[in-house]
């Protein structure tokens, strides 16, 4: 079983889910970073190369690898597709780390390895966050104030997996 950590870009999947990986004594995998290594391409070269469909896929097929002892930081599109969110509800625990816009931005501006950040102006972005939110908190098991001291969030969900099972 795993705990997959879901949210918009900048939320604090990664850092949140190292923090977590050590108090539950798991790994931590960074879906990006996982698919990088795997695709030996950047995610804005898979991009560019295959479009943004592709990408998704390629979420879908590795998160999948990925459901037995892990905290996995997803990317923010990964538990938008419902099968994939399904998958990740089924064979863990899911939590949607429900992060302010505002925060969130300030944490990926300018940032060239997010497409999605290099092709969109602000107001795009937060359109963007306003359309997934609701389907964040839909696909999720649980959900979480990420807007709040990541010490907080990290003990916040260890409890939950733990109560749920996912862990010791």
């Amino acid at each position: 079983m795993s705990v997959y950590l879901c949210g918009f870009m900048g939320c604090g999947k990664s850092h949140i889910g190292r923090m977590l990986a050590l108090k539950l004594g798991m790994k931590l995998v960074d879906l990006d970073k996982y698919i990088v290594e795997a695709e030996k391409m950047t995610i804005p070269e898979i991009f560019e190369k295959f479009g943004e469909p592709h990408f998704r896929a390629l979420e879908a097929k590795y998160i999948r690898e990925l459901s037995d002892g892990y905290v996995v930081a997803t990317g923010g599109g990964a538990l938008l597709n419902d099968e994939t969110a399904k998958f990740a509800r089924e064979s863990g625990i899911s939590v949607y780390i429900n992060t302010s816009f505002e925060t969130c931005y300030l944490r990926i501006k300018g940032d060239k390895n997010r497409p999605l950040v290099m092709k969109n102006t602000p107001e795009q972005l937060e359109e963007l966050y306003n359309t997934r939110a609701p389907i964040y908190r839909k696909n999720s098991t649980f959900m979480v104030n990420g807007n709040t001291r990541d010490y907080i969030i990290a003990e916040e969900i260890a409890k939950l997996a733990r109560f749920s099972g996912q862990a010791e």
